[in-house]
């Protein structure tokens, strides 16, 4: 997108592209600015959150649950870089992004999981601060497409909802209708007042914004069948439309505020769908120990990586 800036000496307008109006003026390229030193301090905190972590990791334990088959290995690679790699093909759309900002999302997603939720987009937003030649004022599409993300994912829950709400109310799982009523009424109100101040909240192109949402859809539904699949191929003797129903369950109850005991809600969902309760939690066990142990050796890897660098120069 463009917006003017300073008039030349011929007296025509400088377009420049990448300025938004919700952006902040551009900072002048310092070795050692604000941002740069706030994407430092993030990098500490992940790095402190990995090594507090890994006292959650059985290493040992969650080696032997894992399947030895190479398919699973490649899809759970899927499951887990589908939503970096939607990331990345956003913004080398919006900015042009190098092959380089892959692992600048792959710190956004593991900052978010192991910190604090949207730590991952301030950390972006530093490291694309640090890079003038790319973008000279990154926060409005960034914000952008944080708010089309949790769009998306409304919607989606809505659907799901809509089609799901008959299973739920003849299982009898302890769901409260109030609790779930007030649920719905967040995600309707929060989702509805995105649409009604579009125009004051959005700073990016119409066709730049359709492309963002289509990509955040991509990225929900492809995560969700990469984690049916994944748990077809350790447990094959469940058909694997049964996994595809269940991880579209768990989405919406991921995404349902105000919802309590989750787990217990998606333990009872679990075993009425596909049985198996004794090999499910070993499953869900080994599954959400595989993440948090990938999420700490990448992690450990990107910082040490970062800071070997900030070192050379």
């Amino acid at each position: 997108m463009y917006a003017y800036n300073n008039r030349t000496d011929a007296g025509s307008i400088d377009l420049t592209p990448g300025l938004s109006p919700a952006d902040p003026a551009p900072l002048e390229v310092q070795t050692r600015g604000w941002a740069w030193w706030l994407g430092a301090a993030i990098s500490a905190a992940v790095l402190v959150a990995v090594v507090f972590q890994l006292r959650a990791v059985n290493f040992a334990e969650v080696r032997s649950m894992l399947p030895r088959t190479p398919l699973f290995w490649l899809v759970f690679a899927a499951s887990y870089l589908v939503a970096p790699g939607c990331d990345w093909v956003i913004f080398r759309r919006l900015w042009n992004i190098p092959a380089s900002g892959f692992l600048a999302l792959l710190r956004k997603l593991i900052g978010n999981e192991l910190l604090l939720g949207y730590i991952g987009e301030l950390y972006f937003y530093t490291w694309a601060r640090r890079r003038t030649e790319m973008t000279a004022a990154p926060f409005g599409a960034i914000k952008d497409v944080a708010i089309l993300s949790a769009l998306m994912g409304n919607i989606v829950t809505l659907a799901m909802l809509a089609i799901a709400y008959p299973l739920l109310g003849t299982l009898h799982l302890g769901i409260d209708g109030k609790t779930l009523l007030l649920s719905v009424a967040t995600v309707l109100v929060t989702s509805s007042a995105v649409v009604l101040f579009r125009k004051r909240l959005f700073s990016l192109p119409r066709g730049d914004l359709y492309f963002v949402a289509a990509m955040h859809l991509l990225r929900i539904l492809a995560s969700t069948g990469f984690n049916a699949l994944a748990w077809h191929l350790v447990l094959p003797d469940v058909d694997i439309s049964w996994w595809m129903m269940l991880s579209s369950m768990r989405l919406l109850l991921s995404r349902l505020p105000f919802m309590p005991n989750k787990d217990i809600v998606f333990a009872g969902l679990a075993v009425f769908l596909v049985g198996h309760d004794v090999e499910l939690g070993a499953l869900m066990t080994m599954m959400a120990s595989l993440i948090l142990a990938t999420h700490v050796l990448l992690g450990l890897g990107l910082v040490t990586a970062e800071a070997i660098g900030w070192k050379r120069r």
